[in-house]
């Protein structure tokens, strides 16, 4: 069963999967998060998330590290990921606003920070998307792309000392 809300977790690293799963390519971050469960290091947390900005915030500041997963509408190819490390900047002007959910994650990661509460090591991981229907699938390009971000992921966690 896949954890939701804002749970109280212990530091450490955690992978939060953000989307619909019944929104197409809007369900990306979800899969990378499912994807994860198996392969991460003892002690990563993985949680879905749908994305409402205080519900992650919640989740933000109990964390060490965090690696967030969404899809978005860069212009981009479907299935372009793009990663920003925002542990010390504001995500670019070019990504904000660019995610399926309104107010959401660029919100929260900044009001975290705001409030001293943004983990000392957060990365977004952005999976361009091309169909947001409701009862749309998952495109090629963007189930390619969330089986990618997974690896890159899982790697980037492998290689932190402690996690």
């Amino acid at each position: 069963m896949a954890d939701r809300g804002s749970p109280r977790l212990e530091s450490g690293a955690l992978v939060i999967g953000i989307g619909n799963a019944d929104r197409g390519d809007d369900a990306a971050g979800l899969i990378v998060a499912r994807r994860l469960r198996t392969r991460c290091p003892a002690g990563v947390r993985i949680l879905e998330h749908n994305g409402e900005a205080t519900g992650l915030l919640d989740c933000l500041g109990v964390a060490d590290g965090a690696y967030l997963i969404d899809a978005c509408m860069t212009g981009q190819p479907p299935g372009t990921i793009n990663r920003f490390d925002v542990s010390l900047t504001a995500l670019p002007d070019s990504a904000r606003g660019r995610s399926t959910h309104g107010m959401g994650l660029a919100d929260a990661v900044e009001l975290a920070r705001a409030l001293g509460r943004l983990p000392r090591r957060c990365v977004i991981y952005a999976i361009d998307g091309q169909n947001f229907g409701a009862g749309a699938d998952l495109s090629p390009d963007v189930a390619a792309a969330a089986e990618r971000v997974a690896d890159m992921i899982e790697t980037e966690l492998r290689a932190i000392p402690g996690d």
